[in-house]
């Protein structure tokens, strides 16, 4: 399968709405119950670091990140966002979207990637972990979806290439 990344717009809005969508209906990726409208996606992500993969013309996957918070001082972590859509997932693309944000992140001095991943994803943890982040923690009970309580794991990744001196 041939898949090219490109920077994500506001034109494939409606491809990227899809898939997050499928994402949410299968309860194991997000804690979202809606997907927001491109204004509120667009204000809660990053302006840099947004990519899809394409088959074709056809966008099957998106990554995004977001700041972990609006104090200066953290401005070098961000959290991601990385889904495939159902009918193209374990075909490698996920792998090559994250791949894509650590290196664009690197490059934008961002030195902390952050991932919070249900434990039942174990395709997004084994992701996550042949890319370098390692598990450091497991929050439990931190949110609910229709009124149970879900656990999560973080992950995290710290840059290569950004100095900590």
């Amino acid at each position: 399968m041939d898949i090219t990344l490109r920077k994500l717009n506001i034109n494939d809005w409606k491809p990227v709405g899809e898939i997050y969508k499928q994402a949410i209906e299968s309860g194991e990726a997000t804690f979202e119950k809606n997907v927001p409208s491109w204004i509120e996606w667009d204000r809660n992500h990053l302006p840099v670091c947004r990519f899809v993969a394409e088959s074709g013309k056809e966008v099957v996957g998106w990554a995004a990140l977001s700041p972990v918070s609006v104090r200066d001082v953290y401005k070098g972590v961000a959290e991601i966002s990385l889904y495939v859509s159902h009918a193209h997932s374990r075909k490698g693309i996920g792998k090559k979207l994250l791949l894509q944000l650590i290196d664009e992140s690197e490059k934008k001095g961002i030195w902390t990637l952050q991932a919070s991943v249900f434990p039942k994803n174990t395709a997004s943890i084994r992701l996550h972990t042949s890319c370098g982040f390692r598990k450091f923690g497991h929050r439990e009970k931190i949110g609910r979806i229709d009124g149970k309580w879900r656990d999560t794991f973080l992950f995290e990744r710290r840059s290569r290439a950004n100095s900590f001196k």
